[in-house]
């Protein structure tokens, strides 16, 4: 269908939705040919009823899967109640999911900035960072990836991303991950933050070595520069632990989250420690940030995860799945990488093919780079489920 022959049609035309998406979309994102309609744990249905098992959770949102019914059950009630409300007027709601999370992240963090993304959150950190030190250079990593607006896309190092959208923010520098040396060397009095993500995701599912973090916590100390982890991705059960940071037992100044915050629904957020103390009013701010209805479903992901044991479900699901990867890995397969249930299967060809036969085969996975294939699952998702996921995996890479 020509796009003016689908202008012309009505909208409840009985072209394929991925059509529609393809002409009436910005062109930025491109939707494969299948229509979901509906999902259920770590299942989704397409408009055909053929099942797929999504081992992606929308790259890491679907924390409890979909559907869940703890968190309709959230959203639903909020809903009937108040779903807009400005932060310049308190809500309970709110107020009682600010006190949980930072409850959640533990000492030393006191305070919140609450908004609505993951490249967001980035922004806030920057801005924070720079707002509490008086100083400009940020310090970021090869292989990061922190979001797509200006700022977050300057703290980003991969070209393809940053090229067409140049010039970016000044200040910012890229050194290899898990350097500590080549860090030293550009890491000075100027320097208002590090920038590092715990496991870096698109990068290609790498986990960073708890002494590296520490050797870099202490030279931030040295410096008087912040630390700043972006768990955008590695939050809210994803790695085995509540946040990735708590696992490795390095504390940053600054921590940005997103992705799985909310279950699906839209939100992100900025923790900040005691020692920086508040913002000035003014400084910052967001329309929608810490709405009562995100709040609530926050709060219910939140309440779920830690209720139902799901970060050590996922550290024990992470161990058996890297555990048959390694063991049963053919030639094709160069590393597995990971931690809980974040996995990175390095290949030596492309992963491209992989990730259209598993499509094939009704399993949704994703790229971490060129080479290599990155399964999110839902915390939630059934053991017989990511048995079947890591059988396909094995046998493809064979």
């Amino acid at each position: 269908m020509s796009s003016t022959q689908l202008n012309e049609a009505p909208r409840d035309s009985s072209a394929p939705a991925h059509e529609i998406e393809t002409l009436l979309g910005a062109g930025a994102i491109r939707p494969r040919p299948v229509e979901f309609t509906h999902g259920s744990g770590a299942r989704l249905f397409d408009s055909e009823g053929n099942s797929y098992i999504d081992a992606t959770s929308s790259y890491g949102v679907a924390s409890l899967g979909h559907a869940h019914p703890k968190l309709v059950g959230a959203i639903a009630n909020q809903a009937g109640r108040l779903m807009a409300l400005t932060p310049s007027f308190a809500n309970g709601q709110r107020a009682a999911y600010m006190s949980a999370l930072v409850e959640a992240l533990g000492a030393p963090f006191s305070r919140l900035f609450l908004c609505n993304s993951g490249a967001e959150a980035m922004e806030a950190t920057l801005k924070v960072a720079r707002l509490k030190t008086g100083r400009t250079e940020v310090v970021a990593c090869i292989r990061g990836f922190h979001g797509r607006t200006l700022g977050a896309l300057s703290a980003t190092a991969e070209k393809a991303y940053r090229a067409p959208f140049g010039p970016l923010v000044p200040g910012f520098t890229h050194v290899p991950y898990g350097r500590i040396d080549s860090l030293a060397e550009v890491v000075n009095s100027s320097t208002a933050a590090v920038v590092l993500e715990v496991i870096q995701g698109e990068g290609g599912v790498r986990p960073a070595e708890a002494k590296y973090l520490r050797e870099v916590r202490e030279l931030c100390d040295s410096t008087g520069t912040l630390l700043a982890f972006d768990e955008v991705q590695t939050g809210f059960g994803r790695t085995g632990d509540l946040f990735a940071f708590q696992g490795v037992g390095v504390t940053p100044d600054l921590v940005a989250l997103a992705k799985g915050i909310a279950g699906g629904f839209p939100m992100g957020a900025v923790g900040m420690t005691e020692a920086l103390g508040p913002l000035p009013p003014g400084s910052h701010g967001s329309t929608f940030g810490g709405n009562p209805l995100a709040c609530a479903a926050a709060h219910a992901v939140l309440d779920v995860i830690q209720g139902e044991g799901l970060c050590a479900r996922a550290r024990g699901l992470g161990e058996h799945a890297m555990a048959r990867l390694r063991e049963g890995a053919g030639r094709n397969v160069r590393e597995v990488r990971g931690r809980g249930l974040m996995i990175g299967i390095e290949l030596r060809g492309a992963v491209r093919p992989a990730l259209d036969a598993l499509f094939s085969r009704r399993i949704l996975a994703l790229p971490a780079g060129r080479n290599v294939l990155r399964l999110l699952p839902p915390l939630v998702i059934d053991e017989r489920d990511w048995d079947t996921v890591i059988d396909n995996v094995l046998e493809l890479t064979a």
